[in-house]
């Protein structure tokens, strides 16, 4: 009797959980992108910096970004203020350069860096 009960009860948590949303079940939440969190990091005050080159910057850039070559993060990092913990998102072409920078910046104490990739990703989700 035991099993047969513990068997309905399995047969009936599976039926639950195969029905699709429009028949009483539950829809999966999709977790945000990348790119969708960078936004949102963006929304909420964060510091966006593209790390390309001035000519990449030149032919296409985000709104608001501020440029700083990924070979002169270091050396201008004061640029992007005293507050060592404020957010900043970091893009470049590929997520690559971005990379090498969030490092970079994590070495010299920010604790509060993203690396959102590509600029066409970050451009597209915008």
């Amino acid at each position: 009797m035991v099993k047969r009960l513990m068997l309905v009860l399995l047969l009936a948590s599976i039926a639950a959980c195969s029905k699709s949303p429009g028949e009483g079940g539950t829809a999966a939440v999709k977790a945000p992108s990348l790119q969708e969190r960078a936004w949102a990091s963006v929304r909420g005050g964060a510091l966006l910096v593209d790390v390309r080159t001035r000519e990449e910057f030149d032919e296409g850039h985000l709104e608001g970004a501020l440029l700083i070559p990924v070979d002169e993060i270091a050396s201008r990092a004061s640029e992007l203020g005293d507050d060592k913990n404020r957010a900043i998102v970091l893009y470049c072409r590929s997520g690559n350069r971005s990379g090498r920078a969030k490092r970079a910046l994590e070495e010299l104490g920010y604790t509060n860096v993203m690396n959102a990739g590509g600029y066409e990703s970050l451009r597209r989700v915008q």
